[in-house]
């Protein structure tokens, strides 16, 4: 056993375990409860009486040693980690996933790419509007029916957040010469009861077309291509008369439903239709607010809710999950870009 033990002795100076870990490789090889110094021990019942003192001795030293070196294996695997922490780079790019992009985002990119293939180009404007440009300047002057149509969140007197892009629409008019064609994305709000099918906050996607000897028929053909490249070459559209103060005529288009295919379902209540936007001829009068002669220059404007858009396009049945970051929901919209 003697021999065995000083056998051991050497050994476990020259240990050299796996880079990855070492120190546990150590322990369970020489002093786990089946590791071969704890083995040792266990035959020392065997050793002759006259030998025991000795052999004890020995053992004694041989377990101290023993640990002592994995002592020494662990803390030189803690400096190991230690270092390799303080020399990573963090600005290195992460090999090996692709994230998610949100629904929205990916429709909202989708149609500024759709209409940018027919040259329009994107403007913003601020969320906190004043009333001439949320309302007075495209046609809601003061005391109009049509100013109840928008339950508005007011943050002072004639200052609110906006209720719908359209107020982007009088920003560029009053500040771009015509021929005018620009798409106007964008966060609105409006004091509505949240559901399944509305909220207090939601996005908006509006155009607008200002040009010499532009007609009806620029409109239709315009929202047709973008119907058609946004759910597929089947769809159609129809133009039903409708009200808005900036517009006249005004229209609200409906496309044949994509869940049925126009045959009739819940989604559609049966009627084989379902409207994603308004639109019509700027007002002469919006034209004029702005310093432009309607004379001169005519043009159209349409908006539609991105959140209606999306839930057509990926079948989603609830507004409400676009807002409430559930990496579940979220995680379904991948994106290599």
């Amino acid at each position: 056993m003697k021999d065995r033990i000083e056998e051991l002795l050497k050994e476990i100076e020259t240990f050299a375990g796996s880079a990855e870990d070492h120190a546990e490789e150590f322990r369970l090889k020489y002093l786990s409860r089946k590791g071969q110094v704890s083995s040792l021990f266990d035959d020392f019942k065997n050793v002759p009486n006259e030998l025991k003192r000795d052999v004890g001795q020995l053992l004694n030293k041989l377990k101290t040693r023993a640990q002592e070196r994995w002592d020494e294996l662990r803390s030189s695997s803690a400096s190991n980690t230690s270092n390799a922490e303080f020399n990573f780079d963090p600005t290195l790019p992460v090999g090996g996933f692709v994230g998610s992009r949100h629904p929205l985002s990916l429709v909202r990119r989708e149609i500024i790419e759709i209409f940018g293939r027919l040259g329009f180009t994107v403007a913003e404007g601020p969320e906190i509007e004043d009333d001439w440009h949320n309302f007075t300047a495209l046609n809601f002057p003061e005391e109009h029916p049509a100013r109840d149509m928008q339950d508005t969140f007011f943050i002072a007197d004639k200052i609110a957040l906006r209720t719908h892009t359209s107020s982007v629409q009088v920003r560029v008019l009053e500040n771009s010469k015509p021929p005018v064609r620009m798409l106007m994305p964008g966060r609105v709000y409006r004091n509505e009861a949240i559901s399944a099918r509305a909220h207090c906050f939601f996005h908006q996607v509006e155009g607008l077309y200002v040009d010499k000897n532009v007609s009806f028929a620029d409109l239709k053909q315009t929202l047709l291509y973008f119907s058609r490249e946004m759910f597929g070459a089947e769809t159609q559209i129809r133009l039903r008369p409708s009200y808005f103060p900036f517009t006249e005529p005004s229209a609200e288009m409906d496309i044949s439903c994509t869940i049925c295919g126009g045959k009739g379902c819940n989604v559609c209540k049966n009627s084989g239709w379902v409207e994603i936007m308004g639109c019509g001829m700027v007002d002469p009068a919006v034209l004029q607010n702005c310093g432009i002669d309607p004379n001169v220059y005519s043009g159209f404007a349409f908006g539609m809710g991105i959140e209606r858009i999306t839930m057509l396009k990926y079948g989603v049945n609830d507004l409400r999950l676009f807002s409430e970051n559930d990496v579940r929901f979220i995680g379904q919209f991948r994106s290599a870009l």
